[in-house]
């Protein structure tokens, strides 16, 4: 089995062979990125037989074309974490950074982690991601202007201070613009122009989160049915799982996603503390559920004072074990809707 380092970047990439003990046979790079350019890398790649697999370090931004090529070339791909990588470059007897380094760690870390996710070609759960990402960002643009406006306003009337969430609704942004149509000067004029842009960004915003909702209802609707869990919730954790099947098992997820506590005991003393690792936007998203079934569901209520009547039990520590709960259920319903398309088409077929 002869393993294929990449160490990619936006112009080049750089390909480092080792055999299966970790040992230097080759190194190519590329000069560019094209998807020509990638199936040179095949066939330079067949030239140390058909048991190979390629090593590309996870910055999907940078590999993805890369990945999609590969991937229709009929070629195995799996994907190092850099913190991986890095603990490889550093152990290694050659000191100094360089793409061939890099390739080289990244190929070694693969050898040396057997269970490293799959690399695969991507689907639903990509749109989904890349509409709430741009919802995202949309969001925190409106804002931005929002804070800019209210201290335009200020100026112009120190008791003019509407609240940040009040100014998302059209009626509010209607008054202030009238308002403003009868004052002069240039804090007034840039004041205006705020509120057309707060208003194009708000009816841009529902537009995508009424195309999200479509999405993910046809998607998720297992995980839609989980209580505390909203369609914008739902498309942020479809979106960031990246299809649960990748997965080997819910604790798996767990560890994934920050959830699962690290172990942190010695001798007769066991302990756990708190993981800030992982995902951390699937993390807030399993917060958010967490706190909204506290609030509402009966069975998240139970489960908290339940814990709460264990010996040091805190608020913060219930949450966190209601949170590694959660974890399992939204897991569980994560594999129910992937399983519903194939059941579907096997439904179709007979």
């Amino acid at each position: 089995m002869v393993t294929l380092g990449i160490d990619a970047h936006k112009r080049s990439h750089t390909v480092v062979a080792v055999d299966e003990v970790g040992r230097q046979l080759s190194t190519k790079t590329t000069t560019t990125t094209t998807t020509d350019a990638h199936l040179d890398l095949v066939r330079w790649a067949e030239g140390f037989g058909a048991e190979r697999q390629w090593a590309v370090e996870d910055c999907r931004h940078l590999s993805r074309r890369l990945e999609a090529d590969l991937l229709a070339a009929g070629e195995r791909i799996v994907r190092v974490a850099p913190k991986l990588m890095a603990h490889c470059r550093d152990s290694a007897r050659t000191y100094g950074k360089s793409d061939p380094i890099d390739a080289l760690a990244v190929a070694r870390a693969a050898l040396r982690e057997p269970d490293l996710p799959v690399a695969q070609l991507d689907g639903p759960a990509r749109e989904l991601r890349l509409l709430v990402d741009h919802r995202e960002d949309l969001v925190r643009e409106r804002t931005g202007y929002i804070n800019r406006l209210r201290w335009h306003l200020h100026e112009l009337d120190a008791t003019w201070d509407p609240t940040i969430r009040s100014l998302v609704a059209y009626r509010n942004l209607d008054a202030i613009a009238d308002r403003l149509c009868g004052i002069e000067g240039p804090v007034a004029r840039i004041a205006a122009d705020l509120v057309a842009r707060v208003r194009d960004l708000t009816v841009d915003i529902k537009a995508l989160q009424r195309e999200i909702t479509a999405l993910v209802t046809d998607q998720a609707p297992n995980l839609l049915g989980v209580p505390g869990v909203g369609a914008l919730t739902a498309a942020k954790i479809v979106g960031e799982t990246a299809d649960v099947r990748r997965f080997r098992s819910k604790d798996a997820y767990a560890r994934h996603n920050g959830t699962a506590p690290l172990p942190v005991w010695s001798s007769n003393r066991v302990n756990h503390r708190l993981s800030r690792t992982g995902n951390r936007q699937l993390n807030a998203a399993i917060h958010r559920i967490a706190v909204t079934q506290v609030r509402y569901h009966p069975d998240a209520q139970t489960y908290m004072a339940r814990r709460m009547e264990l010996p040091n039990a805190t608020k913060t520590r219930a949450l966190r074990a209601l949170k590694r709960r959660l974890s399992d259920v939204v897991y569980r319903a994560l594999l129910a809707d992937a399983a519903a398309p194939e059941l579907t088409t096997h439904a179709h077929a007979a």
